[in-house]
C-alpha cells in the first residue's frame, strides 16, 4: 500500500518479506505431533494430529485406530496384529500375500515396509516385530502429493514402536 507520501509502508514489506522466507520445514514442525499408544500392546507411535483430525474409528478381532485427514483424501491406520506363531517379518509379509507391483520394499530380522501406488495413491505399511504382535501403521495419501508427505511418512515410520 502506497502512503499519502508516496511510498510503501515499510513495515508491510518486511512483514511480507519475512512471512516469503519462512522454510516449508518450519511450517512443518507444527504439525502437532503426539505419542499415540495402543495399550493392549504396547504399541505407539508420533501421529501428526492436525493432518490426521478425524477419527475414523476402532473395532474388529485386530487391535486398531483409524485417521483420516480433515477432507478424507489421506488415511492411517495404527494396529497390533496378533503373531501367535511368532512369525518373523518375512514370514508374516510373505503370508499377507502383498501386491506383485510393490516398489519399494524392505525386510529385517525387526520389521518391514513396503509401498506402492494404487487408484492415485500411495499406500505404505510397516509392521515391527513385537513377539505376540506385529505393530503396523498403514499410510495412504495421494501421489501427487508425494513431496510433502515423505518427511511425515519418515517420521511415523522411525518411531512406530512397541514390546
Amino acid at each position: 500500500m502506497i502512503g499519502t507520501d508516496g511510498h510503501l509502508g515499510m513495515r508491510k514489506i518486511l512483514m511480507v518479506s519475512c512471512l516469503l522466507a519462512i522454510p516449508a520445514v518450519a511450517a512443518a514442525q507444527n504439525l502437532g505431533w503426539q505419542k499415540y499408544a495402543v495399550p493392549e500392546t504396547g504399541a505407539h507411535v508420533d501421529l501428526p494430529m492436525t493432518i490426521f483430525s478425524k477419527d475414523a474409528g476402532a473395532a474388529g478381532k485386530r487391535i486398531w485406530s483409524a485417521f483420516l485427514t480433515a477432507d478424507g483424501r489421506a488415511n492411517l491406520t495404527v494396529q497390533s496384529v496378533p503373531n501367535g506363531a511368532g512369525d518373523s517379518p518375512a514370514v508374516f509379509l510373505a503370508k499377507m500375500n502383498p501386491p506383485s507391483n510393490i516398489v519399494y520394499k524392505r525386510v529385517t530380522p525387526n520389521f518391514f515396509a513396503v509401498s506402492s501406488f494404487r487408484n492415485g495413491k500411495i499406500w505404505y505399511n510397516r509392521c515391527n516385530f513385537a513377539g505376540r504382535f506385529m505393530n503396523c501403521v498403514l499410510i495412504s495419501y495421494p501421489a501427487a502429493e508425494k513431496r510433502q508427505w515423505d518427511s511425515v511418512v519418515t517420521r511415523i515410520s522411525n518411531t512406530l514402536t512397541g514390546r
